[in-house]
């Protein structure tokens, strides 16, 4: 086998299986953007000593040839053997990865020929943000089936509530919009409503590429929307095939985040995660602040609003709610279903946000916010309306990691 499909890969790492990854970018893509997961060992050797090694191996192939059988093997590495770049005990086999596929497939050949067990990953880093995955959550929805799409490239989280004959799909992606319908009719049902929980910043939204009634909340659609959309607001339901779903305003991420409730489970988009609390500066710097100290006074207002939600108006819901966020991060803790959810219970006794005075939590979360995602003004643009991107385009924007959270705990 020469290559190993994206899908495939992430088969592996679901499992648990030690694989190595051998990443030929360079360092500072490699620290911007990587595949995690459990069973990962990461070897990073830049393409370009690839190369080079290749060079030498050809200018003294016949000093090799005419190495006697008992020489050292490293010693002969080191006129040009890729395999030399390796470390001596690298578990086999190796995946070698870069940005689309094609410096790592001749690493991967390369390595082949010297006798190592090595496999390019098909399509790189871009193949890798095409994988998306489908978990039913075992939980209580009022009788309807809530699926949980993730993104392992970005920890994006989408979901699907189908009841009935009717389906409601909960911040698409527009990378996958046909995804949802295709989805909600193999459970039998039409897809009829999709709602964004907030305006996005990480990834461009699959709001308008759905063919289904779209919803925001009022408050969103003030940020500047252009095109039409219903509103939602704090106590509005919407009814997908005989099952209420509840608006719960959610504002700190953003002014008009709202969560969705459905029986037992709250999707509460980027308000709370199953290993942290959202960022609070998204919005201003999107906006227009004009300078760092306007977007930090803005975030602050924004952080007070955050633990307002999180410590008052989460505050009605039973510890035994099934948060299901819009993010998860690497390293993030599965429920025994393989979902990335927790039951808010749990998250109060663990988060140190649920114990802590507002103005501590302020401070914390405005101080510990790390990168900003990649293009974030630009997908705000066109997710407002604003702007537009053709569909290479919009997938291009959104590459790189979930960075929607503050430090997890």
């Amino acid at each position: 086998m020469d290559a190993i499909s994206p899908d495939a890969l992430a088969d592996r790492i679901d499992r648990g299986e030690r694989t190595t990854l051998l990443d030929t970018r360079n360092r500072a893509e490699i620290d911007e953007w990587r595949i995690d997961g459990p069973g990962i060992e990461r070897v990073a050797v830049p393409y370009m000593k690839f190369v080079a090694a290749r060079a030498r191996e050809a200018s003294s192939r016949n000093e090799r040839a005419g190495a006697t059988e008992g020489s050292d093997a490293r010693a002969a590495r080191a006129t040009g053997d890729p395999a030399d770049l390796l470390p001596a005990d690298v578990a086999e086999p190796v995946v070698a990865v870069c940005a689309r596929g094609e410096a790592s497939d001749e690493a991967a050949a390369m390595l082949r020929e010297a006798g190592v067990e090595a496999v390019n990953l098909e399509g790189g880093m871009h193949g890798w943000a095409r994988v998306y995955r489908a978990t039913a959550l075992n939980a209580d929805a009022d009788g309807a089936t809530v699926v949980q799409y993730r993104r392992p490239s970005s920890g994006c989280l989408s979901y699907l509530v189908v009841a009935g004959d009717e389906a409601l799909v909960v911040d698409p992606l527009r990378a996958f919009a046909d995804r949802y319908a295709r989805d909600a009719a193999d459970r039998g049902a039409d897809l009829v409503a999709a709602v964004d929980t907030h305006v996005h910043a990480d990834h461009v939204s699959g709001l308008r590429a759905v063919d289904a009634t779209r919803y925001m909340s009022t408050r969103a659609v003030e940020r500047g929307v252009t095109y039409a959309v219903e509103t939602l607001a704090e106590g509005d339901e919407l009814v997908v095939g005989g099952t209420a779903v509840q608006v719960v305003a959610s504002p700190g991420h953003t002014t008009g985040g709202v969560s969705l409730r459905v029986g037992d489970v709250l999707l509460c988009g980027d308000t709370l995660f199953v290993d942290g609390v959202a960022r609070p500066d998204l919005e201003p710097a999107a906006e227009g602040a004009v300078d760092d100290e306007g977007v930090e006074t803005v975030a602050r207002e924004h952080a007070r609003n955050l633990h307002r939600t999180l410590t008052e108006r989460f505050a009605r819901l039973d510890d035994d709610t099934v948060v299901a966020p819009g993010h998860y991060a690497d390293g993030a803790e599965r429920a025994p279903d393989g979902s990335y959810t927790a039951r808010l219970g749990a998250l109060r006794d663990r988060l140190w946000a649920f114990d802590t005075d507002r103005e501590t939590f302020v401070a914390r979360v405005v101080d510990e916010v790390g990168p900003r995602p990649a293009n974030d003004e630009r997908i705000v643009a066109v997710n407002l309306g604003r702007e537009t991107a053709g569909d290479e385009e919009a997938f291009e924007l959104e590459l790189g990691p979930n960075n929607c959270a503050v430090a997890a705990d």
